[in-house]
C-alpha cells in the first residue's frame, strides 16, 4: 500500500523525486518546476523541435534543384555528425541538469563570461528560429483557409500561430507535454502514411536515381553543389537540446534526457530521410526542378498525390508540425531566458526569473520568447528582404552555441574532467568529443560559404555577417553592462581544482 501511495509522474517515486531535488541542490538550485514531463513527451519535445516535416517540407525543393537526387545523403551525413554532439550533450547533461540547456552547461564547463556569449548567441538565435517557422508556417496556414498568399496573410497567420503557441505553453508543463506528444504522433504519422501512399502510387523512378545528380552542378565541381544541398541537413538536425532546456521538468533526468536526445536523433533523422526518399521519388521531372521550372515540387507532388482536398488535408498535418515545432522552440527559448535571469545574467533579470507558482512556468520569459518573434515577423511589412537577412542568422547562431559547448567539454576534458553522470561515454569520450568539434566546424563554414556571388559582398556573406553583427553586440554589452559578474552562482566546476589556476579570464 505504503509503494502505491509513493508512485508519481509516469511510474517515478516520490523517493526518486527527492534524490533529483537533491542532485540539483548539490549544484546550488532549487527547483520551482514540477518534474511533469515523462521521458516520451521530453523526447517529443525534441522531436517536435527538429520536425522532419517542416525541415523536409520547407528545403527539399532547395535541396534537390542544387544537388540532385544524392542531396539524400546529405541528411545520413549531418544525421551522423550531430549524433556525435548529442553524445557530448548527453554526458554533460547527466551531471549538470539544470534549465536552460546551452548556458548553465558552458557555465560549469568553462566559465560566467563563457557562459554568458553562448546563452547570448543561442538565445537570440532561438528568438529568429521562432519568428522563421511561423513566418514560413503563414502561407500553408492561408493556404488551408483560402487565403491568398501575401505578405500581409502570411504575418496575419504566423502572429496568429505565435499567440496559439504561446497559450499552449503559458498552461504549463502538462500542457506542453501533451502538445509535444500530440505534435509527434501526427508528424510520424503524417510522416509515414503520406511517405507509404507516395511510394505505392507516385513513384517515379528507381533507387539508383539517389545515385544520378541530373548534372545539377553544371559548370561547378559536384562536391560544391553537394555541399550546398546537404544544407537540409546542416539546418534539420537540432532540436535534441531542448531535451535538456527542460531537465528541472523531468523525473530521473540524468538517465532520461540522454536517452531522448539520442532518441531525436534515430527516430527524428529516419523519418526525415523517409520523407525525402519518398518526395525524390514521386518527382516526375527532376530536371525541371533543378533548372527551377518547377520551385514548388512538394506542392505539385501533393496535389497529384492527394487531389486539391487531400492535399489541404496533407497541408493540415504540417501545420501541425509547424506549432508543435513552434512551441517547442518557445519552451527551450523561455527556460534559457529564465535561467539567465536566475542567475542575474542580463539586463531585465528581475522579471525573467519571476515564476509562476499557479502555473510552473516563467511567465516573463514566456513572454519575451513571443514579444521579440513577433517584431521580427511585423519587421517583414517592411522589408521582405531584412527580414530574410535576420533570418538568415537562425541555424548559424544554434550551430555557434553548440560548438561553444563542446569547445567547452573538450577543453574541459582535457583539463581532467571526467563527466561523472549517470551518462558517460567512457574512453570514447574524447574521440567523440573532437569528432563532434570537427563536424561543427565543417558544418558552420558550409553554412557561411557565400554562394550568390552576383549579389553584393554583404548579401554574399549574409549569414557570416550576421553571425559577427550578433557576436559584437554581444560582446559590446558584455563591456557596457557587465551582467555575468553579478551572481555568484557556481560556475568552471566541472575542472578539478588542480587545473584552474591556470584558466584563462574568460573563466571568470
Amino acid at each position: 500500500m505504503q509503494e502505491n501511495q509513493t508512485k508519481t509522474m509516469g511510474g517515478s517515486t516520490v523517493e526518486h523525486v527527492d534524490s533529483d531535488a537533491s542532485q540539483l541542490a548539490a549544484l546550488g538550485y532549487e527547483s520551482e518546476f514540477r518534474r511533469d514531463m515523462s521521458p516520451w513527451a521530453n523526447f517529443s519535445l525534441g522531436f517536435t523541435y527538429l520536425s522532419p516535416v517542416v525541415g523536409v517540407y520547407t528545403l527539399f525543393a532547395y535541396a534537390l534543384a542544387q544537388g540532385g537526387p544524392p542531396m539524400i545523403w546529405g541528411l545520413i551525413i549531418c544525421g551522423l555528425g550531430q549524433l556525435l554532439v548529442a553524445l557530448v550533450f548527453s554526458e554533460v547533461v547527466a551531471q549538470f541538469p539544470v534549465a536552460g540547456g546551452v548556458y548553465p552547461w558552458a557555465r560549469r564547463l568553462w566559465g560566467r563570461k563563457y557562459a554568458w556569449m553562448t546563452g547570448w548567441v543561442y538565445l537570440i538565435a532561438l528568438f529568429v528560429t521562432i519568428a522563421s517557422v511561423v513566418y514560413g508556417a503563414g502561407p500553408f496556414l492561408a493556404q488551408v483557409l483560402g487565403f491568398d498568399v501575401s505578405v500581409n496573410s502570411t504575418i496575419h497567420c504566423a502572429i496568429g500561430i505565435l499567440v496559439l503557441s504561446t497559450i499552449i505553453n503559458f498552461l504549463g508543463t502538462k500542457v506542453l507535454a501533451a502538445a509535444a506528444l500530440i505534435g509527434f504522433t501526427a508528424e510520424i504519422i503524417g510522416a509515414l502514411a503520406v511517405g507509404f501512399w507516395l511510394l505505392l502510387t507516385q513513384r517515379h523512378h528507381g533507387l539508383s536515381v539517389l545515385f544520378d545528380s541530373f548534372d545539377a552542378a553544371g559548370s561547378h565541381s559536384y562536391f560544391y553543389a553537394f555541399a550546398a544541398a546537404s544544407l537540409i541537413g546542416t539546418f534539420l538536425y537540432f532540436g535534441f537540446e531542448a531535451c535538456g532546456d527542460v531537465a528541472e521538468e523531468v523525473p530521473n533526468p540524468g538517465g532520461l534526457i540522454p536517452k531522448a536526445m539520442r532518441r531525436t536523433i534515430y527516430i527524428g533523422g529516419a523519418a526525415a530521410v523517409f520523407v525525402t526518399l519518398a518526395l525524390v521519388l514521386s518527382v516526375a521531372d527532376i530536371p525541371a526542378v533543378i533548372a527551377s521550372k518547377d520551385v514548388t515540387p512538394v506542392d505539385t507532388i501533393l496535389t497529384n498525390a492527394f487531389g486539391t482536398v487531400g492535399a489541404k488535408v496533407v497541408l493540415g498535418i504540417v501545420l501541425i508540425s509547424f506549432l508543435s515545432c513552434a512551441i517547442s522552440l518557445q519552451a527551450a527559448a523561455s527556460r534559457l531566458a529564465y535561467s539567465y535571469g536566475r542567475d542575474d545574467m542580463i539586463i531585465g533579470s528581475q522579471l525573467l526569473k519571476k515564476f509562476s507558482s499557479a502555473r510552473h512556468i516563467p511567465p516573463y520569459a514566456l513572454l519575451l520568447a513571443a514579444i521579440i518573434p513577433a517584431i521580427i515577423v511585423l519587421g517583414s511589412k517592411v522589408s521582405e528582404d531584412a527580414l530574410t537577412k535576420i533570418i538568415s542568422f537562425a541555424s548559424l547562431g544554434i550551430y555557434i552555441g553548440f560548438q561553444m559547448v563542446v569547445l567547452a567539454a573538450l577543453r574541459a576534458r582535457l583539463k581532467g574532467w571526467n563527466p561523472s553522470g549517470k551518462y558517460h561515454l567512457g574512453k570514447w569520450g574524447l574521440p567523440v568529443n573532437i569528432g563532434a568539434l570537427i563536424y561543427g566546424i565543417v558544418a558552420m563554414i558550409n553554412m557561411c560559404w557565400p554562394r550568390t556571388p552576383d549579389a553584393p559582398w554583404y548579401d554574399n556573406y549574409i549569414v557570416l555577417v550576421s553571425g559577427v553583427v550578433v557576436v559584437g553586440i554581444g560582446l559590446l554589452y558584455m563591456m557596457i553592462h557587465h551582467s555575468y559578474g553579478h551572481s555568484n552562482m557556481p560556475y568552471n566546476d566541472a575542472i578539478p581544482k588542480k587545473h584552474q589556476h591556470n584558466d584563462l579570464s574568460f573563466k571568470s
